[in-house]
This record gives C-alpha cells, sequence and structure tokens, in this order.
C-alpha cells in the first residue's frame, strides 16, 4: 500500500465519530440509528473502493452529513409519487387512472382508521356480506336485481365465465375477442375459466343467425364484449344486446355483457361521445353485465357486475370470489363515489373525472396564455415555447377513437436537435413532482386538460 493510499485511508472518519457530530444529530433524529448506520457503512465501502481505484476520495467526502440525507431521501421516498399528469391522456392507465373524488377520499380515510361494519350486520349482529350496500346502491342506479363487486373487470370476465359457464361452451363474435392492456385476451380468460370459446361471424361482421346457429346442449353463455379499446369502421354490422338478450330469452341462453369502461351516465349530455351504460342492457334483458370502477365511472379499480339475483348468486358463492373481492378501502371509495351518481346534477363540480373531460377547449387556452410569458422567459435560451391547439384522449381504451379539443404549451429546440426533447423531458421526470408531458412531431407537449395545480406546476417549471 503506497503512502498516498494510507493518507486517504485516514481521512475516511469512523462511524462513531460521524454520529457524535454536531450535523448528524438531526438526520439521527428524523431517520433513526439503524439507516444512519446502515448509510453510513454503505458510503465508507464505497470510498474505500474509489481509493483503491482511482487513488482519490469522493467529493461527497467533504460533507458525509448532506450524502447521508441524500441517500437517505432516495431510499425512503415511495415507490408511488405524485405527479402532474401532461400527457394528454386523462384516464392514464400507467398513472393511477381516475383520479379519487373528495368524498371517496374521506371515506377511504374513515374506513383506515377505524373498525367498520364490512361483514358485521348491526341488526343481528352477525356476519353479514361485503358487498351487500354497495349492491343496493347498484340496483338503485341501474334497475338490476342484485350486483357483486370484486378487484377489476378482468376480475369480473374471469369469475362470470367461471360461475355460470365452467366446462361448457361461450358463444362469442369473432370481432369481439378483444385484448386489453398486459396482453389479456378474452380468449386468455375463457380457458382460465375453464369454458370453450364459440366464435361466430367475421372480424367486421356479425349476425343474429350466426348466435343462434352456434346454440347447442352444451352452451351455456352467449357473450358480448364491448369493443372499448379500437374501433372496425367501413363494412361492419355488430348485433345489438337488445337483440342478443330476446335471443337468449328464447333460446334459454343467458346473455353476459363485459363493457370494459363502462358509465353511468350519458356522456353525450356533457358533450362528450355517447357510452353504453349498465342501465340500458339491464332494460334490454342482458343477464349480467361488468364494468369498471376506474374508468369513465371515476371511481378507485374496481370490477362491479350487475344482473340477475340467481347469477349474481352464483358468483357470491364461487371459489374464485374470495380470492377477487375488493378490500374495505375499495368498497369505502367505490360506495362514496356512487352515491355522487344520485345528484347527478352536481357531478361535474364533485367527481373529478367528469371535470377533467368536459373543461372546454376555451377555458384551457385560456390557462396556457397565462403560464406561456414566465415558461419563455425561463427557457427562451433553448425553447421556442408556444401554446399550441391539441387534441387530448380520455385513455383506459375508452373512446379510443374520439379526442378531446384543449391546450398545450409546446416546447420546441431552438438547434432542432431531438436530444434536446429528451434530455428537457428526463430533466422534469427527475423533478420533486415529475412533470410528464409526451414528446411529438419535434415538440414536448404539455396537454393542460388536467392541470388543476397551476401554481404546483409553476413551481417546478421555474426551478
Amino acid at each position: 500500500m503506497t503512502s498516498q493510499t494510507s493518507s486517504l485511508y485516514s481521512q475516511l472518519p469512523a462511524t462513531d465519530r460521524l454520529l457524535r457530530a454536531a450535523a448528524f444529530q438531526p438526520v439521527l433524529d428524523s431517520y433513526g440509528h439503524s439507516q444512519v448506520v446502515g448509510i453510513l457503512r454503505t458510503l465508507q465501502d464505497e470510498a474505500r473502493q474509489t481509493i483503491r481505484e482511482s487513488q482519490t476520495l469522493p467529493d461527497w467526502c467533504a460533507d458525509w452529513a448532506k450524502e447521508t440525507v441524500s441517500r437517505l431521501q432516495s431510499r425512503t421516498q415511495s415507490a408511488l409519487r405524485p405527479v402532474y399528469n401532461l400527457s394528454g391522456t386523462v384516464l392514464h392507465t400507467n398513472l393511477g387512472r381516475a383520479l379519487q373524488a373528495q368524498a371517496a377520499v374521506d371515506a377511504v380515510t374513515q374506513a383506515m382508521q377505524s373498525p367498520v361494519t364490512l361483514e358485521y350486520d348491526l341488526d343481528g349482529a352477525g356476519r353479514g356480506h361485503r358487498d351487500r350496500a354497495l349492491a343496493d346502491l347498484l340496483c338503485q342506479l341501474t334497475g338490476a336485481e342484485d350486483a357483486c363487486i370484486v378487484n377489476n373487470n378482468a376480475a369480473a370476465v374471469l369469475l362470470m365465465l367461471a360461475a355460470t359457464a365452467a366446462g361448457k361452451e361461450v358463444v362469442v363474435s369473432r370481432g369481439e375477442l378483444v385484448e386489453i392492456g398486459g396482453a389479456f385476451r378474452i380468449p386468455d380468460v375463457m380457458r382460465q375459466a375453464g369454458c370453450r370459446l364459440v366464435e361466430v361471424g367475421a372480424t367486421n361482421r356479425t349476425h343474429l343467425k350466426d348466435y343462434r346457429q352456434a346454440v347447442g346442449e352444451n352452451t351455456a353463455l352467449l357473450m358480448k364484449v364491448h369493443t372499448s379499446n379500437y374501433a372496425i369502421e367501413g363494412f361492419t354490422k355488430a348485433v345489438e344486446e337488445t337483440e342478443l338478450a330476446a335471443l337468449g330469452e328464447e333460446l334459454g341462453v343467458p346473455v353476459i355483457a363485459d363493457l370494459g369502461s363502462g358509465s353511468l351516465i350519458d356522456l353525450s349530455e356533457y358533450g362528450l361521445p355517447k357510452e353504453p351504460m349498465p342501465q340500458a342492457l339491464i332494460a334490454a334483458g342482458v343477464s349480467l353485465v361488468s364494468f369498471s370502477g376506474d374508468k369513465l365511472l371515476g371511481g378507485p379499480q374496481a370490477g362491479i357486475i350487475v344482473g340477475k339475483r340467481a347469477l349474481i348468486e352464483r358468483l357470491q358463492t364461487h371459489p374464485l370470489k374470495r380470492a377477487l373481492r375488493a378490500d374495505k378501502m375499495t368498497l369505502a371509495a367505490l360506495e362514496a363515489t356512487l352515491r355522487l351518481y344520485l345528484h347527478p346534477e352536481t357531478l361535474t363540480e364533485t367527481l373529478p373525472t367528469l371535470r377533467l373531460l368536459t373543461r372546454s377547449a376555451d377555458a384551457i387556452n385560456e390557462q396556457a396564455q397565462r403560464l406561456l410569458p414566465a415558461l419563455q422567459a425561463r427557457y427562451e435560451a433553448e425553447f421556442t415555447v408556444q401554446a399550441m391547439p391539441c387534441l387530448s384522449q380520455i385513455g383506459s381504451g375508452s373512446l379510443p377513437v374520439d379526442r378531446l379539443p384543449g391546450a398545450a404549451l409546446a416546447f420546441t429546440p431552438r438547434d432542432g436537435r431531438g436530444s434536446r426533447l429528451n434530455a428537457l423531458a428526463e430533466r422534469w421526470r427527475a423533478l420533486p413532482k415529475p412533470v410528464i408531458g409526451r414528446i411529438y412531431d419535434g415538440r414536448l407537449w404539455l396537454d393542460l386538460r388536467c392541470l388543476e395545480d397551476e401554481a404546483g406546476l409553476m413551481e417546478m417549471l421555474l426551478q
């Protein structure tokens, strides 16, 4: 070992000495002895490695307390960090889909802080059913006889098939064999549920006679799957749920429908594209209808099934139900969200998803104009910053071909180099509250449709 190496090793302070230093007292108060000691041992190992490899000390050796705090902050940071969703997708799957209403947040807080009547019947002081209160509310909203709640809509589809058609045939239009996120495909779900898929029709056209001809003694279900994440245009034909329900009634075969997104209100009344509603399918005679809680409904992740009482009872007693059931926080948030629909006149104020979807292009453009001057001043050396019209999307497979007009702040590199856009996007993702935009057409776009905290965003971007 050279004298220089020995000298560098001698400059490494002992852990006990560091822990006694005044600079470490607030660190110990905030993070505790065990975590601080663990980080210090790691830092000393790294410093020795640097000495061996380069005959130097790491730069952070000048301030061990500062580096320790930095490492601890990084280690203790939540994996689920709040971000600014300026991507242009309102219901962004990777960013958690629907924002929760304040009523839902309050309900979850209460459920977390106190014992609740999850499966306790106050009238009889015995065991109740965790879905009961929400089932009554869903029946009121949809006109169904009963309801069942599981942890997401994929689970709802799996449970419907497993409980009503295991070992039997399920007839589905070839054009409705969809794949949703994560390579989750309807044919795969059927295999897992123990069903045999019977495809009818063609990719673009399916007729009622196709279903009729496919029904046999081993047919358990006729199934409709709403193609919410893609659209076929041109020479097309699909059988409506009303027609299929009438055929199912005639042949004595239940009809089930997977709506995917699901909306409890007529979106066209709010200037949005119309989506099929569970209550319309129930009125048409469909036996079971499933849909998501965290998409157009605007609630927590959940799979909701409404329909005929006898079939719902089969779902509730199936072994998979316990594996797929929702917890008390989900049920609390879902109930609070559903109660907002009892007062539809105020939904654009109380339900964040609907509030964001119905923001006018004029209001968003006015917001862009307010933010523009300060951002131009901050970024003018490297970027041209403009307020530009844009089209947002609803997201999570909802209304895939429809777009919402709005406005964005667009950053164009003055030197035309795309690497500057990537570097800027990376810098914004590293902010204390990351800013998520999208790079498209030689610009970095900050779509403002989902921006409600202007002051917070500007604090991040003007750093």
